[in-house]
Order: structure tokens, then C-alpha cells, then sequence
């Protein structure tokens, strides 16, 4: 069974970065698909990146297209998000999930589709 646990979340300033975490332990196949979704306070979850294990095709939503990157490090099961420029509506739990078996590579961040998730790390933006 695949495990996921986040990590690299805290209280940042505006403008700030961080790196977020996410260890696999189990297993990430050629055709998994991991990705990084967000709850703010009062609001639902939604999805924000996604990236194909097999040839690290990312997809990002558009609020954050400019300052989220995603990537992976296979040989440590590790996948990554660098969040820049940090706004604070960037306040949320960051999860991250995997779907083990999408190939070809679809940039879906459809909830329903992601097999495993994390427990969650909080990520505060204030000064």
C-alpha cells in the first residue's frame, strides 16, 4: 500500500517561498501520476499541479501558474512543490495524492481519480 506524508509546511511572510514534500513509501509506477491539491479555511478542496512520473509533464492551474513548480525525484520517491511570491491566499492545507495508473499522462485533477492521499500540511501566509 502506497503512503504519502507531506511535509515543509509553516508560517511564511508575503513574498515569501517554500518547498513542499511529499515521500512515497510503497511505490510510484512509469504511469502514476501525482499531484498537489489545496483546502483553504471555509472553502473545498481544489486541485493545483499535477506531474506525470513517466516524463515529468506538469499541468498547473491558472492562479498559480507563475509561482508553483512541481517536480519529482524518482530514486527518493519524492515530489516537490516550490511555492514563490507567496500571497496570503496561498493559506491552506497542501495534500498531496497519487493516482498509480494513468498512462498516457492526463493533467486531471479530479479527486475522484487520485487512489492515495496524505494526511496534509498546513501552510500559513501572514506577517
Amino acid at each position: 500500500q502506497v503512503q504519502l506524508v507531506e511535509s515543509g509546511g509553516g508560517l511564511v511572510q508575503p513574498g515569501g517561498s517554500l518547498r513542499l514534500s511529499c515521500a512515497a513509501s510503497g511505490f510510484i509506477l512509469e504511469s502514476s501520476v501525482i499531484a498537489w491539491f489545496r483546502q483553504a479555511p471555509g472553502k473545498e478542496r481544489g486541485g493545483v499541479s499535477s506531474i506525470s512520473a513517466s516524463d515529468r509533464r506538469t499541468y498547473y492551474v491558472d492562479s498559480v501558474k507563475d509561482r508553483f513548480t512541481i517536480s519529482i525525484d524518482k530514486p527518493r520517491e519524492t515530489v516537490y512543490l516550490q511555492i514563490n511570491s507567496v500571497k496570503p491566499e496561498d493559506t491552506a492545507v497542501y495534500y498531496c495524492a497519487i493516482d498509480l495508473v494513468r498512462y498516457p499522462y492526463r493533467s486531471s485533477l479530479d479527486e475522484d481519480e487520485y487512489d492515495y492521499w496524505g494526511q496534509g500540511t498546513q501552510v500559513t501566509v501572514s506577517s
